[in-house]
């Protein structure tokens, strides 16, 4: 992949990783209201916290030199 397709790239996924970022804030924000009693928000939080982890690896997978900035 040459340094234009990782540039796009990185940015697509830092957009995802926002996107998910807002809603794990949502997320929590729902299952603190509920008293943490919602099993059903717990599932979709720990979907999302793995979604983002995958993010973060696949961004770090790119920045292989250390040089993606």
């Amino acid at each position: 992949m040459d340094d234009e397709e990782k540039g796009k790239q990185f940015l697509k996924l830092i957009d995802d990783q926002n996107n998910i970022q807002w809603k794990i804030v949502a997320k929590l924000t729902s299952l603190i209201s509920s008293e943490w009693n919602s099993e059903e928000l717990k599932s979709e939080l720990k979907s999302l916290v793995e979604n983002h982890s995958e993010i973060t690896k696949e961004l770090n997978s790119l920045d292989d030199k250390g040089s993606i900035l």
